[in-house]
C-alpha cells in the first residue's frame, strides 16, 4: 500500500492546517483554468483543487483518495498518469498539481496528457520549484510524502514539456513564505524565481 493510501486523511488535513498556502495555490490556478471547459486532473488526490476549480474528471492511483474525491463530486477512477483511461482528444485542459514529482515516468505521462488533450488544449502543471527555499527545505525535511518525491527545477519541467511538443510555455508563481508562516494568501505573480509554488501553462499544437 502506498503512503497516499495509508495516510490519505493526514494528506487531506494538510489543506486545513495550511489554509493560506492552499488558498495561495488555488487563487493562482483559478486564474489559469479555462472557463466552462472540459478538464481532467491527473493525480486528483482528495479533490481539494478539482472541486474548487470545477474540474469534472480526475484520476489517481490511490483508492482511498479517489473515494474522497468522489464524495466531493468529481467523476474519477483509479489510474496512473502514464496510462490514462480516456480516448484521444477528450479534454480542453489537463492539470497536474504537485503530481509530477510523484510520477514514475513523467515523459510518458506528458505524452499521455498530449494524447487526451484536444487541439490547442492546455496543460497546467503546478509544482514546488526544486531550487526555491521551500523546495530545498522539503528535500532536507524528508516528510513521509516528499521522501518519495523527485523534485524538478523550472528548466527540467520546461524541457519535459518541449520534448513532448508542447508550445507557448508561460510561468506563474506564489508562496513567497513558508506555509505555516502565512496569515493571508499570497498574491500570484507572473514569472518564477521568488515563489516556491510555480505553475507552467503550455499548449498542445495543432
Amino acid at each position: 500500500m502506498s503512503i497516499f493510501d495509508r495516510e490519505y486523511k493526514r494528506y487531506d488535513s494538510w489543506y486545513e492546517r495550511n489554509k493560506f498556502a492552499y488558498l495561495s495555490e488555488l487563487n493562482l490556478l483559478r486564474e489559469l483554468i479555462p472557463k466552462k471547459k472540459k478538464g481532467l486532473e491527473v493525480g486528483v488526490g482528495t479533490a481539494r483543487f478539482a472541486e474548487e476549480l470545477k474540474t469534472d474528471f480526475g484520476i489517481d492511483p490511490s483508492f482511498n483518495m479517489i473515494k474522497i474525491a468522489k464524495e466531493r463530486g468529481i467523476k474519477c477512477t483509479v489510474a496512473s498518469g502514464e496510462n490514462l483511461p480516456f480516448r484521444n482528444n477528450s479534454f480542453d485542459y489537463l492539470t497536474m498539481i504537485i503530481t509530477i514529482c510523484f510520477i514514475d515516468n513523467p515523459a510518458k505521462a506528458l505524452w499521455e496528457a498530449k494524447r487526451v488533450l484536444r487541439k490547442k488544449g492546455k496543460i497546467i502543471i503546478g509544482f514546488i520549484d526544486k531550487m526555491s527555499f521551500l523546495g530545498k527545505f522539503y528535500q532536507k525535511k524528508q516528510s513521509p510524502f516528499y521522501k518519495q518525491a523527485k523534485f524538478f527545477s523550472i528548466d527540467s519541467i520546461s524541457k519535459l514539456l518541449t520534448s513532448q511538443a508542447f508550445q507557448d510555455l508561460s510561468y506563474f508563481q506564489t508562496l513567497f513564505d513558508f506555509p505555516n508562516s502565512l496569515n493571508q494568501p499570497d498574491k500570484p505573480k507572473t514569472g518564477y524565481g521568488k515563489g516556491s509554488f510555480v505553475v507552467v501553462k503550455a499548449s498542445k499544437g495543432d
